[in-house]
């Protein structure tokens, strides 16, 4: 029990301190997480057309591919995506998560975040930007969007791509912005 517990705390402080060693803006990684971030947005407009109206009013919005989420007592998150302002790809998005409390398994999502506003943008791009563990994303499935609506300049929405994960824990995003 004890071993397992370490080596989660080892995986979960090496995606940070990778999260730190490894990020600058790379044209290179841009060309690779473009086509994951348009397909995964297509995927988000499929599962409920009504989200492009709100995606049409704002002013900016990063797309996650891929979140990957794992967890036995302590847990963690990563995944890497991209800001997109006026169509167009200005910065690379770094997603990291610590989650302490009851959680088991692991899960794969996209992450979506919608920016109703240029100050609230402005405010996540000046980078090291944190999401509180009382801030919640919507899951995105059909319908969804007739309920949703820009809380605080930002609307968060999850997609989940596989996985099982049981969890009652406390944990907040931090977001690394490179910006182009």
């Amino acid at each position: 029990m004890m071993k397992k517990l370490f080596i989660a705390v080892l995986l979960v402080a090496f995606a940070f301190t990778s999260t730190v060693a490894f990020s600058a803006w790379s044209k290179d990684e841009v060309a690779e997480l473009d086509p994951k971030a348009k397909e995964a947005l297509a995927e988000f407009l499929k599962a409920d057309s009504g989200m492009q109206t709100m995606l049409d009013q704002a002013v900016g919005y990063v797309v996650i591919p891929t979140v990957g989420k794992a967890g036995f007592g302590i847990g963690g998150a990563r995944g890497k995506g991209l800001l997109y302002e006026n169509g167009q790809p200005t910065a690379v998005v770094t997603l990291t998560q610590l989650s302490i409390g009851f959680q088991w398994g692991g899960q794969a999502y996209s992450e979506f975040i919608l920016f109703e506003d240029t100050p609230t943008l402005s405010n996540f791009k000046q980078g090291n930007y944190e999401l509180g563990a009382q801030v919640s994303a919507v899951a995105v499935t059909a319908g969804v969007s007739a309920d949703a609506a820009f809380v605080d300049g930002m609307a968060i929405f999850t997609q989940a791509k596989g996985g099982l994960m049981y969890e009652a824990s406390v944990g907040g995003q931090k977001f690394k912005v490179e910006i182009k």
